[in-house]
């Protein structure tokens, strides 16, 4: 199977391909469109492009399109897509490339996702695990949707589901360790 040639395209544009295939270690070109990546995505209802159309811009080098995609953010990395692929090229690595490059472009389609990403990880880096109520807390401040599903909350930790204060893991250095080693790494690879 042919893949495409990125001589027809713009040196920006070849670039932008080139680093995303450098970077994800997967040849993005080789991508023949049949579609079992966006037909086994349990999100992809959601998204405004399909993964499969994500696949075709990145071969155009659409780059200001693909960066500003809803999807690269709400794809959950959960690996059906490169599970199906019979090119066996592996999208969800594909996708979280694209979040550090459109990230480090200043070019987050939808900044709420960016935000809670952040706070996510900062919850799990701090603490071991996820704290739910300091996750909606500092999520909703840093978003500015300073109300949002605040009513929610009294319900849940009267059921006893939210916790106050957060539990911690033993070996929560541990966990830091992996991010420390984490951010080292993509410092490397670029």
């Amino acid at each position: 199977m042919e893949t495409i040639n990125l001589t027809r395209l713009g040196w920006e544009s070849q670039d932008f391909v080139r680093r995303v295939e450098a970077e994800s270690e997967q040849n993005v070109r080789s991508c023949y469109q049949c579609g079992k990546c966006t037909g086994g995505c349990p999100v992809a209802f959601a998204m405004d492009v399909p993964p499969r159309q994500i696949m075709r811009m990145l071969q155009l080098g659409m780059q200001d399109e693909v960066l500003k995609s809803s999807t690269i953010w709400l794809c959950a990395s959960c690996t059906t897509c490169t599970t199906r692929c019979p090119r066996e090229i592996d999208l969800a690595r594909v996708m979280d490339v694209l979040r550090g490059i459109a990230r480090e472009k200043g070019s987050i389609g939808v900044p709420e996702v960016a935000v809670f990403n952040d706070t996510f990880l900062r919850s799990v880096k701090n603490n071991g695990r996820l704290h739910e109520v300091g996750l909606i807390a500092y999520y909703n401040l840093r978003s500015k949707h300073f109300l949002h599903d605040v009513l929610k909350a009294p319900v849940l930790f009267f059921k006893g589901k939210l916790k106050i204060l957060p539990g911690r893991i033993k070996k929560v250095q541990e966990v830091r360790r992996i991010f420390e080693h984490t951010v080292q790494a993509g410092r490397e690879r670029a």
